[in-house]
């Protein structure tokens, strides 16, 4: 009897160190009190999960990622696909690309690569009833064409990609699980099993491993390294890229955020939208919650003694969900996950 309490009460306390340990890990008892020191907001613009954007700084456009998460999820039909949004003339206005009839898009992560004189690739995650894959453009002149699609075995699930010269890039599959049981294990556990991978031109392949939800990516401005964001391990992982393309692991840096999308200005700045309560944005994404907080964080890198700055900070009521945080001039541009707008502040 006294043997069966025992091990009755090691369960007990089990379970609630493992409760502890997600919310805690998660940033649940965070205090979240906001903070906009950026500036003002500029402009609403009302387009629903808008969850990636593209720079085209030299030629002064973004392309928009937008699927409205909300409504598929209440089971309705609502926008996806790609919208422009020209730089060059305020107040912002935004712009329907027309594609293909017979391509289907709910865009996730997104990439532009600059290949000549106002040319352009344009790399695009696609999730279609379960099923993944990479859609690649062309722009020319303001004018964007489908070129093809890419499937492989590798885009286990892939989340978001950066074109690192023209039909390559690195894509990180935010689970490395399928199964019920596995994805638990790295959402409530935080079990290190997902990973990066590069497509060459000609072949995919698995090139850095051991990640907890990895999410956007970016390269510095040499091309020499790579920083990944780990939205559940708050932390942004860099990399020294090879010259096959391979990665090697160079240092972790802690941000006490689940950093989302990665940017990178002309500086040299890291710019990341991101999640400070994964808990609390869980349950926004399921519908259980009417808002998540938001965090936007620049990034100064210096090896082993990177400078964290965030610049804005909100419980959601503002805007729920920041995925993205693009900077352009006086500018910036705030993307979410699922909300019915995003918003551009101002210096």
């Amino acid at each position: 009897m006294k043997k069966i309490a025992l091990f009755v009460l090691i369960l007990i306390v089990g379970l609630i160190a493992f409760i502890f340990h997600t919310f805690s890990s998660t940033g649940y008892f965070r205090d979240i009190e906001p903070k906009h020191d950026f500036g003002e907001i500029f402009q609403t613009i009302n387009l629903p999960g808008v969850e990636d954007m593209a720079l085209a700084r030299k030629d002064s456009f973004l392309i928009l990622s937008v699927d409205d998460r909300a409504k598929r999820r209440a089971g309705e039909e609502g926008l996806h696909g790609l919208y422009w949004l020209d730089l060059r003339q305020t107040p912002f206005e935004t712009k329907a690309i027309p594609l293909p009839t017979n391509l289907t898009l709910f865009p996730h992560g997104i990439s532009l690569f600059e290949i000549g004189p106002n040319q352009y690739q344009l790399a695009v995650i696609n999730h279609v009833e379960g099923k993944h894959s990479i859609e690649l453009f062309t722009i020319q002149d303001s004018e964007v064409l489908y070129d093809r699609t890419l499937r492989d075995p590798l885009l286990i699930s892939p989340n978001d990609l950066v074109l690192v010269g023209k039909d390559k890039f690195y894509y990180s599959n935010d689970h490395g699980n399928t199964s019920k049981l596995g994805v638990f294990a790295e959402n409530y556990l935080g079990v290190a099993a997902a990973n990066v991978g590069y497509f060459d031109g000609e072949n995919f392949r698995i090139v850095a491993e051991d990640l907890a939800y990895p999410n956007g990516l970016v390269p510095d401005q040499s091309g020499e390294k790579l920083f990944v964001a780990s939205s559940r391990g708050f932390l942004i992982r860099a990399y020294d890229i090879q010259r096959n393309g391979d990665l090697t692991r160079s240092e972790d840096i802690s941000v006490d955020t689940g950093v989302d999308n990665l940017e990178i200005d002309d500086s040299g700045t890291i710019w990341t939208g991101a999640h400070p309560d994964l808990m609390t944005f869980s349950a926004y994404a399921a519908g259980k919650k009417e808002f998540a907080p938001s965090e936007i964080l620049k990034i100064s890198y210096n090896e082993g003694q990177s400078k964290i700055e965030s610049v804005w900070l909100d419980d959601g009521k503002t805007l729920s969900a920041t995925s993205v945080a693009i900077p352009f001039g006086d500018y910036l541009f705030l993307g979410n996950v699922m909300d019915s707008k995003f918003l551009v502040l101002k210096k």
